[in-house]
């Protein structure tokens, strides 16, 4: 897969939401981490709580409205 923007605040989204999920049930940020999060994304815990820190879904949303914009221009 090619990255772009989109790919990066996707993934940062679904670890946003997977980590609210268990964090939700009583779980650690930090259990997460290492029993979920790393397993599947192979990344490090510095990047983990940047995701948890970045307001990915508000600059998603963002992205989509500027590329309808661009693609009501032709």
């Amino acid at each position: 897969m090619a990255y772009n923007r989109r790919n990066i605040l996707q993934r940062m989204v679904d670890i946003q939401n997977i980590t609210l999920e268990h964090t939700n049930k009583g779980v650690t940020q930090e259990h997460v981490f290492k029993t979920i999060i790393h397993p599947q994304y192979r990344i490090c815990r510095k990047t983990f709580y940047s995701y948890l820190g970045s307001p990915a879904k508000m600059e998603l949303k963002r992205l989509n409205n500027v590329e309808q914009q661009q693609m009501q221009l032709f």
